[in-house]
């Protein structure tokens, strides 16, 4: 594809997705993005509580952490998302993921071991260090695709 075709098809793509977050004050973007985090959270533990729950036989209850886990990820967080405008065009969001992995590689996984190592907790300093290595890749990943996208 020429380049004029593909620039007038990603301009097109753009404007399709163009992010209704430029119309919320920073306040509501920031409330959104607490809230965002809250479901995602919210979804992830009921299903490790679901998890557990058919470990122990509890299936009915399993059924329900399951339930309302659907409900916090597909419609509550994604119902956020759109309105805060979280999605936007592939280079966009590979920028995006490629900034927060960095932010834990760099920052928040290198400190959380150095403090779990200094506190004596051995065991919690090698697991961040192991997951820092595991976000290493996401973002190196990241980094090739948007190469990629780009050329």
């Amino acid at each position: 594809m020429n380049t004029a075709v593909r620039l007038q098809k990603e301009t097109a793509t753009a404007e399709k997705t163009q992010s209704p977050k430029r119309n919320l004050d920073q306040k509501t973007i920031d409330n959104f993005s607490t809230a965002m985090h809250g479901e995602a959270f919210a979804y992830v533990k009921y299903l490790l509580y679901a998890e557990h729950a058919r470990k122990n036989g509890n299936k009915e209850l399993a059924e329900l952490f399951e339930t309302t886990a659907k409900v916090e990820r597909f419609e509550h967080l994604a119902e956020e998302a759109e309105l805060a405008g979280l999605v936007g065009s592939d280079a966009d969001n590979l920028q995006d993921a490629i900034k927060g992995e960095s932010y834990e590689v760099e920052i928040m996984y290198l400190e959380f071991a150095q403090m779990a190592k200094i506190a004596g907790n051995i065991a919690a300093a090698d697991r961040f260090e192991e997951i820092r290595n595991d976000e290493m890749g996401h973002r190196d990943r990241f980094k090739i695709a948007l190469a990629k996208l780009k050329s």
